[in-house]
C-alpha cells in the first residue's frame, strides 16, 4: 500500500483521474441519501421548469426532475460500460491468452475470427440489434450488446503481448521446473499483464460508455430510464436547444466530459505504470 501511495504521488495523471472519479462517484452517493430519486421518472414535477429552489436543476417537458434524474441516470451510464468492458476485456484475454501462448490452428480460427469481426462496422450492427430489441432493452441488455462486438481488439492487442512473453527466458524456467502450461499462464505472464490489463479496462469502458450515449442519443436505449444518452435524446427530441432550455442538456453534458476526462487520465496513467518507456518518457 506504501508503494502505491508512492506510486500515485509521481503520477499525476493517475491521481488526477482517480480524484475525478471519486468526487464523482461520492456525489452520487450523497445525491442518493439526500435526493428523492422517485421523482426522476416523468409526470413527478410542473414541466420546463427552469432551475430554483424548489427544482434545483429545472425539470423537463415530461415533468421529470433533472437532478434526480443525473443522480439516478449517471451511475447507470457508468454501469453500462463497467459491465460491456468487463466482459469484453474477460472474453478477449481469454481469446488473446489461447491464441498467442498455444499458438498453431488455436491461433489460426482466434485470429481469423477477431480480424473477420473487425471489419464488420460496429456501430451499424449495434443500431440494429439495439433496434429490433427497444422494448426489451435495459442497462444490462445494452451492456451486453456492446459487449458483444468489444472483444476483438483486445483479443489482438493481448494475443500480440503474449506472443513476445511466450518465450522470454523466465517462462523456459518455469517450464523446465515443471509447470504446465495453465500454470505459465496463471503464474507467470499473467501477473506481468495485469497493469495492461488494467490500462486495458478503464479504456474498454471509456470505449462502451461512448457506444451506449451514442446509441441512446439516437434513441435506441432503455426508453424509461434516465441515463445520459437518453436525457439528451430527450433533450432533442423535445427541442431543449432552440427553447433556451440549457439546464435540460447541460448538466448530462458535463457530467459526460468529466467522466471521460477522469477515465482517461486513469488509463493513461495505468499506461504509464504499464509501459517502461512511457515512464521515461515522463
Amino acid at each position: 500500500m506504501r508503494t502505491f501511495f508512492r506510486y500515485l504521488s509521481g503520477n499525476g495523471q493517475l491521481t488526477g483521474g482517480l480524484i475525478i472519479i471519486g468526487v464523482m462517484v461520492l456525489l452520487w452517493i450523497i445525491g442518493y441519501v439526500l435526493v428523492d430519486t422517485s421523482h426522476a421518472s416523468p409526470l413527478s414535477a410542473s414541466p420546463d421548469q427552469p432551475p430554483s429552489r424548489e427544482f434545483l436543476l429545472g425539470t423537463d417537458s415530461s415533468g421529470r426532475e433533472i437532478l434526480p434524474a443525473m443522480i439516478k441516470g449517471a451511475p447507470m451510464t457508468l454501469e453500462i460500460g463497467l459491465i460491456a468492458g468487463a466482459v469484453g476485456l474477460l472474453v478477449g484475454t481469454i481469446l488473446g491468452f489461447s491464441a498467442g501462448y498455444f499458438g498453431g490452428w488455436v491461433d489460426a480460427v482466434i485470429r481469423t475470427a477477431a480480424d473477420v469481426a473487425l471489419t464488420v462496422p460496429a456501430l451499424a450492427v449495434l443500431v440494429v440489434i439495439a433496434s429490433v430489441i427497444t422494448q426489451l432493452l435495459s442497462p444490462t441488455i445494452m451492456a451486453f450488446i456492446i459487449a458483444s462486438l468489444a472483444w476483438m481488439w483486445p483479443t489482438r492487442t493481448i494475443r500480440s503481448q503474449v506472443l513476445t512473453m511466450r518465450e522470454r527466458a523466465y517462462v523456459e524456467v518455469a517450464r523446465l521446473s515443471g509447470l504446465n502450461d495453465f500454470e505459465i499462464i496463471f503464474k507467470e505472464l499473467v501477473p506481468n499483464l495485469l497493469p495492461y490489463l488494467a490500462a486495458s479496462f478503464v479504456g474498454a469502458v471509456a470505449a462502451a460508455v461512448l457506444a451506449a450515449i451514442g446509441l441512446e442519443a439516437l434513441g435506441l436505449g432503455p426508453q424509461s430510464e434516465p441515463t445520459l444518452g437518453m436525457t439528451i435524446y430527450w433533450a432533442r427530441y423535445y427541442a431543449a436547444l432552440p427553447r433556451g432550455m440549457w439546464w435540460w442538456w447541460g448538466p448530462p453534458v458535463v457530467i459526460i466530459i468529466l467522466m471521460f476526462i477522469g477515465l482517461f487520465m486513469v488509463a493513461g496513467g495505468l499506461d504509464q505504470l504499464a509501459n517502461p518507456r512511457s515512464r521515461r518518457a515522463t
